[in-house]
């Protein structure tokens, strides 16, 4: 069979859950649609550090460099990853223009920096078709819905991990409504997870509730370090790496809970983490559409989690696969997390039975059932 060449362009600069979405994806072809056949676009160098989770699912490399620069570009920070934003534009222009011209794939779909190929699709004629794929929740001020309202012209489909997001980007008006789909992100590997759950590792603490995600503002953790007061009787373990950590861990000092709130750093498997600890506690301001929730759902470990926008109607279910919690307002975070400790164990597996039958819809299997309707 002559297989269709679909390229994935995503530079990163640090650890972000697209690059997971764009591995499982790009897995999921490999696995179901045997008539594509997928490459991972290496801009800078950056796919190096996922090596060996490539290389076990055995998917194509395309490096666009030689020369890994991925080592000496500064990602954090916003000034500094806008700089360095702009130098994987300057390096990759006329490198990518040179691949897509010579070897025509079916299909670019395209995650980060994206401003470099909805450049690329607007200035040039291509045979390639070009999908936009949403990774969050866009912050979409004036000139950048001016901007896409141009850029998306030539641009195939514009998929949302999301049915809010694709509300949310058909009331902005960026791009014609039919290119909208809705295509949920590729997060859960049933097999793989199930041996990532068993996975022996020691964990000192007993009692425990989780939070995980990268130190950021975005994660809000320093709001769950405010008000998890020495009057809950549990322990918090936050699992992640950031530019906020000394900030954090001084927030811990200063509240006197260095007994209370343990920080810990990036783990490659969370999963006997979540699997072992009471609940995981989001509160975050903005996802699309939260990771670490749809993990926690899979793994049967009840969620607590701030109302971000997309939250309490498409992951949580009406509150039916979890319990959420006013933005900000320590009173109700304190009464939901007072009502979770007072819940039988037969109360919360109704909860977790919901969040788990939720989970599935992020399902490899299910992404590339969607993902095949898009493309064909």
């Amino acid at each position: 069979m002559n297989q269709k060449k679909i390229y994935f362009w995503a530079p990163f600069l640090s650890n972000i859950a697209t690059t997971k979405a764009v591995i499982n994806s790009s897995f999921a072809i490999k696995k179901y649609l045997n008539e594509f056949q997928p490459y991972i676009i290496d801009s800078i160098g950056e796919f190096e550090s996922k090596k060996k989770e490539i290389n076990e699912k055995n998917i194509n490399i395309i490096k666009l460099r030689q020369l890994n620069f991925f080592s000496i570009l500064p990602s954090n920070g916003k000034i500094k990853s806008r700089f360095s934003f702009i130098i994987i534009f300057m390096l990759n222009f006329f490198p990518l223009k040179k691949l897509l011209k010579k070897d025509k794939p079916e299909f670019l779909i395209i995650h980060l920096i994206t401003i470099l190929p909805l450049i690329l699709f607007y200035l040039f004629n291509f045979k390639t078709k070009c999908i936009l794929r949403i990774s969050g929740y866009p912050q979409m001020g004036l000139i950048r819905i001016l901007l896409w309202r141009i850029l998306l012209k030539n641009v195939h489909i514009v998929t949302c991990p999301t049915k809010s997001n694709f509300n949310y980007l058909k009331n902005l008006n960026v791009c014609d409504h039919k290119k909208l789909r809705v295509l949920y992100d590729p997060i859960i590997i049933v097999r793989e997870l199930n041996l990532k759950v068993r996975e022996k590792i020691k964990i000192d603490y007993e009692n425990f509730s989780i939070s995980i995600g990268r130190l950021t503002n975005q994660k809000n953790f320093k709001f769950l370090i405010e008000n998890f007061t020495k009057n809950i009787n549990t322990k918090l373990v936050i699992l992640g790496n950031g530019e906020d950590l000394i900030m954090l861990e001084n927030k811990i000092k200063s509240y006197n809970l260095s007994d209370n709130i343990i920080m810990k750093s990036f783990q490659s498997n969370i999963f006997p983490y979540l699997k072992k600890s009471e609940c995981l506690l989001v509160s975050s301001l903005w996802e699309d559409p939260g990771f670490v929730i749809i993990e926690a759902a899979f793994c049967r470990t009840f969620i607590i989690s701030s109302a971000f926008k997309i939250c309490s109607k498409e992951l949580i279910l009406d509150q039916k696969a979890g319990l959420v919690y006013e933005l900000n307002s320590k009173k109700d975070f304190i009464e939901k997390f007072e009502k979770f400790k007072s819940m039988s164990e037969e109360e919360r597996n109704v909860y977790r039975k919901n969040a788990l039958i939720m989970s599935r819809n992020f399902t490899i299997f299910r992404h590339a059932k969607q993902l095949h309707k898009i493309l064909i």
